[in-house]
């Protein structure tokens, strides 16, 4: 942002602290009118005809403006991928055990990929794949909804499941 003496302009219009309008001055004017009040010159719309300017302590500026970037910063949720996989003829208690990690995921508000990998001639039989994704979908369908159905990628099934929002 142009400050004070960067400001190129020849004429600026004009607008002081309290935001009332001063009308169209020539630089130097609008810089020597800041310079009495112990305040700064900032270009705020330097595309408009002419450009606009406001006089305004800067430094409070930068710090209020900082400080609203701190807060939304921590008000925003971070959303991680965890993967879980699978292959297409999973035993019972191996689908429970990447189950229970996938509900686990999703109640701490992760996203869950879950994947399937099919190795030598398993990607011949698609469908038991397909099977799998839909069965973990349904057992967690209490706590996820499905962000991206199952498909094929190269040797892999995906499928996205995203946490219900919190109430």
């Amino acid at each position: 942002m142009n400050v004070n003496e960067k400001i190129r302009a020849r004429e600026v219009r004009l607008i002081d602290s309290n935001g009332d309008q001063l009308g169209v001055k020539s630089r130097n004017e609008a810089l020597d009118i800041a310079q009495t009040r112990n305040l700064d010159l900032v270009l705020v719309a330097p595309n408009a005809k002419p450009p606009v300017c406001r006089i305004m302590d800067y430094g409070k500026y930068r710090y209020e403006q900082q400080k609203k970037e701190k807060e939304a910063r921590k008000k925003q949720k971070i959303i991680n991928v965890k993967e879980v996989r699978f292959t297409p003829g999973i035993g019972e208690h191996d689908f429970n055990t990447k189950l229970k990690n996938a509900r686990k995921f999703l109640e701490k508000g992760d996203k869950v990929k879950a994947s399937v990998r099919f190795r030598g001639r398993a990607i011949t039989h698609k469908e038991l794949g397909q099977e799998v994704l839909d069965r973990l979908a349904e057992e967690v369908k209490d706590i996820s909804a499905i962000e991206s159905k199952a498909k094929m990628e190269g040797r892999n099934m995906f499928m996205m499941l995203a946490p219900l929002n919190e109430k």
